[in-house]
């Protein structure tokens, strides 16, 4: 229905069919109403559920459970919450001060702004499920495997003195209203505030996606992109790396850039480099971590992307 929107706004109405600039204005505006439509149903759905799921709730659950155990649960709720790079700094405090090994704090780090339930239904609703499976089950991997890694380096020396000091404290739980209209109103807010945020993101994201669809040559991508080599994928996320977006705001980008022959690896680095390497997130996370913490943060993300990137770029006749 998106589509057939677009068609009579822009082909019909407009009689902007067959141009580049009809062909741009045509994936604007049916992936922008696509893509609205989808995050406030999702975001109101999950927010229906997720009612009681509070981020000191997140940091209780994880607390005092095994090392493995809370491994697994750190990726899986770093999934599961709607916490962009910047917001997840402070659940990173919050982490720390309940005594949860950094390892599997840096492993929610990860996960959290790469991948929540919101950008995944976009993400299969514009690109497909087999490409969204990848995606899930390769940024979960990072996550793990990062907290592994870097923990072996012992980190907690790189953490800022003052970070240790804090006590979020124990505060009295104010009884909750579990109320269907107070899940309802909290929902609301919810689709409110997240939408609110990540509007601009998917406007820039379609934006961008729109001009390289209606005027830029499926060739001309291909050969800036390159063959899918190493030097390709490490421009990819040396490219990400400046710029910030919300998982679903690079969708519409990642969705152009396979269409015109952008190799899937290539693709899947760069997307991870924008959502969980990106330069603000860096600026944030050095108010609470010292330089070579985050070095060897940015450094084995950058690292495992490009691992990504080409081990993806190698099997693409295969998948």
């Amino acid at each position: 229905m998106f589509d057939a929107l677009a068609t009579w706004l822009i082909y019909d109405l407009a009689g902007l069919k067959g141009t580049p600039f009809g062909d741009a204005a045509h994936f604007f505006v049916m992936d922008v109403t696509k893509i609205l439509v989808l995050l406030t149903l999702v975001i109101y759905l999950m927010g229906l559920l997720r009612a009681l799921l509070k981020p000191e709730k997140v940091r209780e659950f994880i607390r005092n459970r095994g090392n493995l155990q809370s491994r697994f649960m750190a990726v899986g709720l770093g999934a599961v919450t709607p916490f962009c790079s910047c917001s997840s700094i402070p659940l990173f405090i919050g982490f720390v001060e309940a005594g949860i090994p950094l390892g599997v704090t840096l492993s929610f780090l990860i996960a959290s702004p790469m991948i929540n339930e919101v950008a995944v239904v976009v993400l299969a609703s514009v690109i497909g499920w087999k490409f969204t499976v990848l995606y899930v089950l390769t940024g979960l991997t990072v996550a793990l495997v990062g907290g592994f890694v870097l923990e072996r380096f012992k980190p907690e020396r790189w953490v800022e003195d003052y970070v240790w000091k804090i006590h979020m404290g124990e505060a009295a739980q104010v009884e909750e209203d579990k109320s269907l209209r107070a899940r309802h109103e909290y929902a609301l807010g919810q689709v409110r505030e997240i939408v609110g945020r990540i509007w601009k993101f998917v406007f820039i994201g379609v934006g961008v996606g729109s001009f390289i669809h209606g005027y830029v040559p499926a060739e001309m991508v291909a050969s800036v992109a390159g063959d899918g080599g190493l030097l390709s994928v490490i421009g990819a996320v040396l490219i990400g790396v400046p710029l910030y977006s919300d998982a679903v705001g690079i969708i519409p980008i990642a969705e152009v850039l396979l269409g015109k022959g952008v190799p899937i690896g290539t693709v899947l680095a760069f997307m991870m480099a924008v959502t969980a390497l990106s330069l603000p997130e860096m600026i944030i996370l050095k108010k609470v971590v010292k330089v070579q913490l985050l070095a060897l943060f940015a450094g084995y993300l950058t690292i495992a992307f490009v691992i990504v990137g080409m081990l993806f770029n190698q099997l693409r006749g295969f998948i």
